[in-house]
C-alpha cells in the first residue's frame, strides 16, 4: 500500500470538507433545489480541477511570483463572494414571514405536487453552476496551497507529472463526492430546512458567513497596499 497516497487523501478530505465558501453556496443552492445544489457541487469541482490543472502546469508560481496580480485576484474573488452573501442577506430581509427566501408565487400544476419548485429551478442551474465554479475558482490561496501541497506526496525518483496528475485528479473526486452528499443531505432534510423560519436561519446563515469570508479575503489585499 502507498502510505504517501493514503496520507495525501486524508489530508485532502480535511482540507475540502472544511467549511467555507463552497460549503455555504452549495448548501444556499441545495435549499432551493436538489438539482441547483447537485449543480453547484458540479461547480465547485470544476473550479478545483482549474486549481489542481494550474498547480500540476506551475502556473500558480506566477501567482506567487507577481503579488500584484495575486491581490487582484483576491479582491475579485473577496468581491464575488461577498455579493453572493449580500445578495443572500437582501433575500432574508425582503422575504416576508410566511414565506421562504428567495421563493416565487409560482405554485405546482395539480396532481404534481413541487414540479413548480423543480421547473423554476431549471432556470437557474446555469447560475447554480456559475456561483459555484466562481466560488472556488476566484479564489487565488489554492493554486499556491496545491503548488506547495503536491510535491510533498511525490516519491523522490518517481516522475513528478503523473503522480501530481493522480493526487489532483484524488482532491477533485473528493469534492465532488463530498459536495454532493452535503447537496443531497441538504435536500433530504428539505421538508424541515424549507419551512420559513428554518429556511430564513439557514439562508441568514449562509449569507452572513459568506459575507464576512468575502470581507476577510478583501481585508488581506487591502490591508497590503
Amino acid at each position: 500500500m502507498d502510505a504517501q497516497l493514503v496520507a495525501f487523501t486524508g489530508v485532502a478530505a480535511g482540507m475540502v470538507a472544511m467549511p467555507g465558501a463552497d460549503f455555504a453556496v452549495v448548501v444556499r443552492n441545495a435549499l432551493a433545489s436538489r438539482r441547483a445544489g447537485v449543480v453547484s457541487a458540479v461547480g465547485v469541482a470544476g473550479g478545483l480541477l482549474v486549481h489542481t490543472a494550474l498547480a500540476v502546469a506551475g502556473l500558480a508560481a506566477v501567482l506567487v511570483a507577481v503579488p500584484a496580480l495575486f491581490r487582484a485576484i483576491q479582491l475579485l474573488g473577496g468581491a464575488y463572494i461577498l455579493y453572493l452573501g449580500c445578495r443572500a442577506l437582501l433575500s432574508v430581509l425582503r422575504s416576508t414571514p410566511g414565506s421562504t427566501p428567495g421563493s416565487t408565487t409560482a405554485s405546482a400544476p395539480e396532481g404534481r405536487p413541487g414540479a413548480g419548485r423543480e421547473e423554476r429551478s431549471v432556470g437557474g442551474v446555469g447560475r447554480s453552476l456559475r456561483q459555484g465554479f466562481l466560488t472556488n475558482a476566484l479564489n487565488p490561496k489554492a493554486p499556491v496551497l496545491f503548488l506547495s501541497l503536491l510535491p510533498q506526496f511525490v516519491p523522490a525518483g518517481r516522475p513528478p507529472l503523473p503522480r501530481t496528475l493522480l493526487l489532483a485528479l484524488i482532491v477533485v473526486v473528493l469534492a465532488l463526492l463530498w459536495f454532493l452528499v452535503v447537496a443531497l443531505l441538504v435536500d433530504r432534510l428539505g421538508p424541515w430546512l424549507r419551512r420559513p423560519r428554518a429556511a430564513r436561519a439557514v439562508e441568514a446563515v449562509s449569507g452572513g458567513a459568506l459575507a464576512v469570508l468575502g470581507l476577510i479575503l478583501l481585508a488581506g489585499p487591502l490591508g497590503a497596499v
